[in-house]
């Protein structure tokens, strides 16, 4: 089992650099230090559903409709990747989760090692387990934002211009 991990997060790592996302491997106990390093201030965050992996004090987590618009820097979990496309689902929740993932230039998501999928069937499986029972919805999301709907490709139209990812190990 661990192999298959171990594939699917090169996988998910290499898929997700051809669409320019920094993905970077952390222990739990540095997911605030990694966090630092790469924000751009404002920031505004949603709280890590994990124990040991912490917001730094510089992300806002309690932000109001006006933090969001004015910050650089968005912070959320991720609920899923999906390795053989460089992808990552990011699930609408209560606690405002969208908002603060697609409103800023920079976008950095914090996923569990444990979460990477090898490919979509693998995600529709999870999908129906999880978003049927909950009536939730979920974005999948490759790289960031782009658009070609006026001409040229224009990147950060619709959502974050940058993407990091930090794996949990």
């Amino acid at each position: 089992m661990s192999h298959q991990i171990e594939d699917t997060y090169d996988q998910f790592a290499t898929e997700a650099a051809r669409y320019g996302v920094g993905v970077t491997e952390v222990s739990p106990g540095k997911v605030s230090d990694a966090i630092v390093e790469r924000i751009e201030l404002p920031a505004v965050g949603i709280e890590l559903p994990w124990e040991d992996a912490t917001l730094p004090e510089s992300v806002e987590t309690e932000p109001t409709p006006a933090d969001i618009e004015a910050a650089a820097t968005g912070v959320t979990a991720a609920s899923l990747a999906i390795a053989d496309y460089g992808s990552i689902v990011l699930r609408s929740d209560t606690d405002g989760s969208e908002p603060v993932s697609l409103f800023n230039d920079l976008h950095i998501a914090v996923l569990d090692r444990a979460d990477i999928v090898p490919d979509m069937e693998a995600a529709f499986e999870w999908f129906g387990d999880e978003l049927r029972e909950s009536r939730d919805s979920a974005i999948i999301a490759t790289g960031p934002s782009a658009t070609a709907d006026m001409g040229a490709l224009v990147q950060g139209a619709h959502g974050p211009k940058q993407v990091e990812v930090l794996v949990v190990s």
